[in-house]
């Protein structure tokens, strides 16, 4: 794997990152959790409205992660055309626009229409935003600042499916979609205000097909991208199960309400803070491979664990500390992982943090779609289906720890 240090800042910064822009990374990197674990809380009134099943709900998820896995790919050569700022900050209002449209969905076809498109704008900002983080420092510095961000976004899987309850309680599920637009128009205006552009001019491709679509399929056939965005995709698998089968694991496995979402996520979220924290302190300190070894092997024991747990004593609070385990571990070598596949592509950073996202982004689709509702069953089932996850997410990684991995031109 490359050295994050061998490779320069296109935007050399005069000093390290202020609290301000952390926090508006971090912002940015919140809609997805804000976009899906908002709404969970409505699924029962949307349904009812709609007149639709559980299964057909679930479409409301994935539907949203479809439409962001596929324009994934395009964000990021285009800001490597455009610039960093153009595209995320037109990415926000699309997404905004989309947001008030859910509002005012007459029906569930026209809601899942407009969950696409706010998955098609949805990634200008959030994809982007880690580029913008490699643009801007290299090393142990973009480590520190990129767990810095996720242990600040971690919180927001918590705190969304509570806000969700909380709105529900003053008003109809629509109320939390403007919330949602309401977000937006924040974050726009502080990506606007507090964000410089970290791409020069001299640094920008063309915005032409062919070079475009040249530089993404560059990305996609090296060896050890490939092999590296497989184990991110399938690792964090392993904790996002239970991110995206919240309302049936709940409300159906363990019989609790539309406020009762904090019981899963706060041991997740909780798990995911302490991860990005350790992570950040032993930037600079411990080979990345190491760091990877550990993380990536602590997700697959504790994912054995969980399935141990809940085959023993399928109750609460059993069956949500493994999950926070895993959470622990995916958040340490997340953001090992997407630097290290950024700096294979030092000339196409958004075109690989496009890349990076895609495969993970289809596969949490299929899971929110297809692959849940039939995993689902029962606790253990759940587990089980976890475990493999985190089996597939080892495996990639030893094979790429076993193999040559040959800097990308």
């Amino acid at each position: 794997m490359p050295n994050p240090a061998q490779r320069p800042a296109s935007h050399p910064p005069s000093a390290r990152p202020t609290l301000l822009v952390t926090a508006v990374l971090a912002g940015l990197a919140m809609i997805g959790p804000f976009t899906i674990d908002t709404v969970f809380p409505g699924f029962t009134a949307m349904g009812t409205d709609f007149e639709a099943s559980t299964t057909a709900m679930q479409q409301v998820t994935s539907v949203y992660l479809l439409a962001f896995a596929v324009m994934s790919v395009f964000h990021g050569p285009i800001s490597d055309a455009l610039g960093r700022k153009p595209v995320m900050i037109g990415g926000l209002v699309g997404y905004t626009l989309a947001t008030v449209g859910c509002a005012l969905a007459p029906s569930l076809p026209v809601l899942l229409v407009c969950r696409a498109l706010q998955g098609t704008f949805a990634g200008g900002a959030t994809i982007v935003s880690r580029a913008v983080i490699r643009d801007m420092y290299s090393g142990a510095d973009a480590h520190r600042l990129m767990s810095r961000v996720m242990m600040i976004f971690s919180i927001a899987p918590a705190i969304a499916p509570v806000v969700g309850g909380w709105l529900l309680a003053i008003g109809p599920w629509p109320v939390i979609f403007w919330a949602i637009a309401g977000y937006g128009i924040l974050i726009a205006l502080l990506t606007l205000l507090v964000l410089p552009e970290t791409l020069p001019a001299a640094d920008r491709h063309a915005l032409r097909v062919r070079p475009m679509l040249g530089g993404l399929v560059g990305v996609a056939r090296h060896p050890a991208f490939a092999r590296l965005a497989m184990a991110t995709t399938f690792t964090f698998a392993a904790q996002f199960l239970y991110v995206v089968s919240a309302p049936i694991f709940v409300v159906d496995l363990l019989g609790k309400g539309e406020q009762d979402f904090w019981l899963v996520f706060v041991p997740m979220i909780g798990g995911m803070v302490t991860g990005a924290w350790v992570s950040g302190r032993l930037a600079g300190r411990v080979r990345t491979e190491r760091l990877l070894d550990g993380a990536i092997g602590f997700a697959l024991l504790a994912a054995l664990a969980n399935v141990v747990l809940v085959a023993i004593s399928p109750t609460l609070p059993i069956v949500v500390i493994a999950p926070g385990l895993i959470a622990f571990a995916v958040a340490i070598a997340f953001p090992v992982l997407q630097l290290a596949m950024l700096d294979l592509f030092p000339h196409h950073r958004g075109s690989a943090a496009s890349l990076a996202t895609f495969a993970s982004l289809v596969f949490n689709s299929l899971l929110a779609g297809v692959i849940s509702p039939f995993v689902t069953t029962s606790l253990l089932v759940m587990a089980v289906s976890s475990a493999g996850f985190a089996l597939l997410g080892l495996a990639f990684w030893v094979w790429h720890r076993a193999s040559a991995v040959p800097a990308a031109a």
